[in-house]
């Protein structure tokens, strides 16, 4: 079997995927903190934890035969909060800042995407179709969902936006992305990659802004009741709106 025959594991590009892949950003900024802040476990710890569960999902991905949303999205929610407690143990407990941070992890993105590239030919969502390309998808998120939470504390925090202040840049930000995808001819794939990138600040200043205290500019909302409603949300998204599988050039 070809990788153009073989059956896609990842879903199809929608407006019903950007909805989740949000929801998601925001619940593994919350339940991230959960564990290390309101559980006290710390960043490290808790890092430890999230990130066992984000091998077990990938391998569970990688080894189910065809696409199933329940897996996919609960590997998305994995990769979302080992970022989140990933990417604050590196730019806190380490003390390399936000600004140092959000770099180092743009180098590891683009260097995930020019290997990923360099190996297969193309970075595109309708490729993923190989256990190799699998690898190399789940490596560029893993990495993609840390360089978001850095870049949007940094915007939150040191650039003195304020999360609300923040959460509007980067929904500006993919309002211009989602006008350059039906308005002009710029890649596709750029432009895909870009939002999933963008789609991570966002989620992280949102959830800052539920269960941060109301001196610091949040809503003071209890990190595992906003981490429950969040989960709920896409429970109901999955069973009210199905999805199904990237399909061959439609990306």
């Amino acid at each position: 079997m070809n990788d153009a025959s073989a059956v896609s594991k990842v879903p199809a590009v929608t407006l019903l995927f950007w909805v989740l892949k949000i929801l998601a950003t925001t619940l593994g900024e919350t339940a991230g903190d959960t564990l290390s802040m309101t559980l006290n476990l710390g960043y490290l710890a808790a890092t430890a934890v999230f990130a066992a569960v984000f091998v077990v999902a990938v391998a569970g991905q990688i080894l189910a035969p065809r696409f199933h949303p329940w897996i996919y999205w609960a590997t998305i929610i994995a990769t979302t909060t080992v970022g989140t407690t990933l990417a604050d143990f590196a730019t806190r407990s380490l003390g390399i800042g936000y600004a140092g941070g959000s770099a180092l992890l743009l180098a590891l993105l683009l260097g995930s995407l020019a290997v990923w590239y360099r190996t297969l030919g193309t970075v595109s969502v309708e490729s993923v179709r190989t256990s190799k390309a699998e690898m190399f998808y789940w490596m560029t998120i893993m990495f993609s969902q840390t360089l978001g939470t850095a870049l949007g504390d940094w915007t939150a925090d040191t650039a003195g936006l304020g999360y609300g202040g923040a959460a509007a840049i980067f929904g500006g930000l993919l309002t211009l992305i989602a006008a350059a995808n039906f308005r002009t001819s710029v890649s596709r794939t750029a432009l895909f990659w870009t939002a999933f990138v963008l789609t991570r600040p966002l989620g992280a200043v949102l959830g800052d802004l539920l269960d941060k205290p109301v001196a610091q500019g949040g809503l003071a909302f209890s990190r595992p009741l906003a981490s429950a409603i969040l989960l709920a949300a896409m429970g109901v998204c999955l069973v009210a709106f199905p999805q199904r599988p990237a399909e061959a050039g439609g990306h």
